[in-house]
């Protein structure tokens, strides 16, 4: 089947990206050390999907999960489980999106949670049209047959509006050591925010267990100057679930007139089932970069480190430590960059390094994966890769890595050209160090 081209960004920049693709150049960087690159799934369109957007979960070595942003019998999605059998990848559809009441659109990164299932969001679908939270449990016998569908439960349809969210975000969701799960919309809420067309500023939710169901509580509703259209996940502080929850917003905030520039946030439990916001870090596009992308991640010493869309490049990447009561903003400015445009956020070992993708540039304007190394406070850029179209295009995914360093990512096109209408349907990618 030929898949649709259809896509709905809620993201602050594709009109840019769109113009930039006859603009940039090859970009200079230190080269590459010896690295494995290989491309793990080809997708066709059909019942594996067709255009991954922000990447792979990696449950196990040997075993990946993720969902498609098209494709499948209904053409709105299709999970996916992505297994090394010894002598290569085969991928096996898990769901397919778009049936009935059923959630559309899966944008984010799944979760596996504590009892093996696997959960995530779709940005529309559901009862209002608004966006889901959906759980895949495996079936209860062995299935013997080729396609071996998972158990789908929706656990929440957003309705939008003053009392709810609608749109969830692309990051992956959390879970807490009680079981409950927490995440982000980037519509919805009480906040008077029209950005992109719709109603509210986004909110931070939690679903708890109850019963054989579960019960949303919106934690918090943003109202612009704390921050608007949340666009991707958030992460618990290093003092583990009982703390704090951090993110970040695309828009809002004190800079950037009456849209703002994007915020980092923290939200701290209050007692009572209640959490009281504190923003962190108001972006300026005129000091160090703005419009932040990708979840957070931290290190050992509760640093924070991120990504912003528009900045110097590939010091779209930034620190966020904490000194003296508060929170000082660094840019990290890396040598040897060319201009990227870094969707999926960054990801770092246990070295210290920093890796990311850039959405087109690199020799062939498709795309590349960086590497940030620290060398007594300077930053080098190492380009790990450069896409060609035939390994894919548009990597909108950041990098997941897995426990012996291997890295992880999708593309959004690229791959097979005899797949949508000659764009090409994604793939997904390892790099081996």
């Amino acid at each position: 089947m030929t898949s649709q081209t259809r896509v709905t960004f809620h993201l602050p920049f594709p009109a840019f990206a769109l113009a930039m693709l006859g603009l940039l150049t090859m970009i200079a960087t230190a080269p590459a050390l010896a690295q494995t690159f290989t491309v793990l799934h080809t997708f066709t369109g059909g019942t594996d999907g067709s255009s991954p957007y922000f990447g792979v979960t990696v449950a196990r070595p040997g075993l990946l999960y993720g969902t498609t942003y098209g494709g499948g019998t209904y053409s709105r999605g299709v999970a996916f489980a992505l297994r090394n059998s010894g002598s290569g990848w085969t991928l096996n559809p898990l769901h397919e999106f778009g049936d009935g009441s059923d959630g559309q659109d899966p944008t984010a990164l799944v979760t596996v949670g504590p009892n093996g299932a696997i959960y995530g969001t779709t940005e529309s679908g559901g009862s209002a049209n608004a966006g889901t939270v959906f759980e895949l449990q495996p079936p209860a016998s062995a299935c013997l047959t080729a396609l071996c569908y998972w158990n789908e439960s929706i656990l929440h349809s957003f309705q939008g509006g003053t009392n709810d969210g609608a749109v969830p975000t692309r990051g992956a969701l959390i879970f807490d050591q009680a079981g409950n799960i927490y995440g982000m919309t980037s519509w919805g809420g009480g906040g008077p925010c029209n950005l992109g067309g719709e109603p509210g500023c986004g909110t931070v939710f939690e679903l708890t267990p109850s019963g054989s169901g579960w019960t949303e509580n919106v934690l918090h509703s943003f109202d612009g100057s704390d921050g608007d259209l949340p666009g991707y996940g958030l992460i618990f502080d290093t003092a583990g679930p009982a703390g704090n929850l951090y993110g970040t917003t695309n828009y809002g905030g004190s800079y950037g007139g009456s849209d703002g520039d994007g915020t980092a946030f923290e939200l701290s439990p209050s007692g009572g089932g209640t959490w009281t916001e504190t923003v962190l870090y108001n972006f300026n596009c005129f000091n160090g970069g703005c419009l932040p992308t990708g979840t957070l991640i931290h290190d050992a010493s509760g640093n924070l480190y991120g990504s912003v869309y528009q900045g110097e490049a590939p010091s779209s990447a930034y620190e966020l430590s904490y000194s003296n009561g508060g929170w000082d903003f660094s840019s990290i400015s890396a040598s040897g960059g060319g201009p990227c445009e870094d969707y999926g956020g960054v990801a770092m070992d246990t070295a210290g390094n920093i890796y990311g993708t850039c959405l087109i540039g690199g020799a062939y304007n498709d795309g590349w994966v960086f590497k940030l190394t620290n060398s007594g406070g300077n930053w080098t850029t190492t380009d790990l890769h450069d896409f060609n179209g035939s390994d894919g295009s548009w990597v909108y995914s950041g990098v997941t890595l897995d426990s012996s360093g291997n890295l992880y990512g999708t593309t959004f096109y690229g791959g097979d050209f005899g797949c949508n209408d000659g764009l090409g349907c994604g793939t997904v990618w390892e790099i081996t160090p």
